[in-house]
């Protein structure tokens, strides 16, 4: 099949990759600027590296809109939420090409319920799918590949069997497809999005007692994810989740169940614990210095809303500087790949210092918080902390670290219900 791909998102890069390794054509077009191939990197270098094997098959081609074949059968929309006007303004273009309809147009923008319905007024005549996005980032590809079933909102029997005959390569079974109205799909996804936070919030809320308790959260997490009605995922501690598509699928669910007038507190209540959160790195730091914040220096590692992205959209790092600077601390930030995107949303100014190696991030500094869980964050040279730091305090956002451990090498420590 020709297949059209729009949006410059993971899951757009995601399935170019994999339907043109699969036999495809695929054409993955931007209508909005270069289409240089160079332009469509990815951090997770598994996508990169399987797009350029692709481009150098030929299977897949980068190209501007107007070199889009009129043979083309499928088209995949993936648009951010921040790209919906992008969205509009797109099928308004392809609404005046002169194609054969109907053509399978599938849906996989985040954009909330009835996404995809207003997409269909514009071109009422095609085959309209709703498939969401549930690509992870730092794990794309196997996100999509070993999913054992796909939601899809679609009732049309015919474009039941096209969307089955592309996917073939990657789902092979009946039973890989759970097809549903558009809408109910549209909502499912946003409920998967609204209980994968519950679980976060819940944890979090959990750790703020257990601290008042004397209780290590780390413990009770691990025995609540050895029952298997539990499992671990999305039970981990820190300091408030964030991304965009995320945080717009939540507040589009908690909106969607106020408007319905349905009394439930439980999203909002999720949300403001998430919101709360986000300050906790800030309190346990004034509380250490008992509010004496004014002229400190604070070093803190990692930027982006988690690990493997250079997404910084609703990371708790905002809530973060807000507040420091507010008390006139100075801040040093390293973050492996999320250093540009803070910089084109603050800039230049005195309190934000910029440093591309972390241990010269804590050079003079009164503390060190660690609010994304890279890696390279997960070892430390605590000897070449204590020479470099003013104090030797670590403020572990994501409960990386051994408390007893780090305490025996001459730090004080905090982290998130411990």
């Amino acid at each position: 099949m020709k297949i059209a791909v729009f949006g410059k998102t993971l899951y757009s890069g995601v399935m170019s990759a994999l339907l043109a390794e699969c036999g495809h054509d695929v054409y993955w077009c931007n209508i909005f600027s270069s289409s240089d191939a160079e332009s469509y990197h990815f951090q997770d270098e598994s996508v990169t590296q399987l797009l350029e094997l692709q481009r150098q098959e030929e299977r897949l081609k980068f190209c501007e809109f107007s070199e889009l074949p009129l043979t083309v059968d499928a088209y995949i929309f993936s648009f951010s939420p921040a790209e919906e006007s992008l969205a509009f303004e797109l099928l308004t273009q392809l609404q005046h090409r002169p194609i054969i309809h109907p053509k399978l147009m599938i849906n996989a923008s985040t954009l909330g319920l009835n996404g995809t319905d207003r997409f269909s007024r514009i071109l009422p005549d095609d085959q309209w799918i709703y498939l969401p996005d549930t690509i992870q980032e730092g794990n794309a590809l196997r996100s999509l590949t070993q999913a054992k079933q796909l939601t899809v909102g679609c009732t049309d029997p015919v474009a039941q069997i096209r969307l089955k005959e592309m996917l073939r390569p990657l789902f092979p079974l009946k039973q890989n497809f759970l097809f549903m109205p558009v809408l109910d799909a549209e909502f499912t996804k946003l409920s998967i999005s609204g209980m994968l936070a519950t679980r976060i919030s819940y944890i979090n809320d959990l750790a703020v007692v257990a601290e008042k308790l004397g209780i290590d959260i780390s413990h009770v997490r691990q025995g609540m994810a050895a029952d298997s009605r539990i499992g671990a995922s999305y039970l981990y501690p820190g300091a408030g989740f964030g991304g965009e598509n995320f945080t717009h699928d939540i507040q589009t669910l908690a909106n969607t169940v106020t408007n319905t007038g349905v009394k439930s507190r439980l999203l909002s209540q999720v949300w403001e614990i998430n919101e709360q959160q986000k300050e906790l790195m800030f309190q346990k730091f004034w509380n250490y210095y008992q509010g004496d914040l004014q002229g400190k220096r604070l070093a803190i590692w990692g930027a982006s809303f988690k690990e493997n992205t250079t997404r910084v959209q609703h990371s708790p790092i905002h809530v973060m500087l807000k507040a420091l600077w507010a008390q006139g601390v100075t801040v040093v930030l390293h973050d492996p790949q999320a250093l540009n995107e803070i910089r084109q949303i603050y800039g230049e100014r005195p309190d934000l210092i910029l440093c591309k190696n972390q241990y010269q991030a804590v050079d003079g500094a009164h503390g060190l918080c660690v609010l994304t869980a890279w890696k390279q964050y997960f070892s430390l040279d605590y000897t070449e902390l204590l020479k470099r730091m003013t104090h030797p305090l670590l403020l572990d956002g994501r409960n990386i670290y051994d408390p007893e451990y780090v305490k025996s090498q001459g730090f004080a420590y905090m982290g998130v219900g411990r």
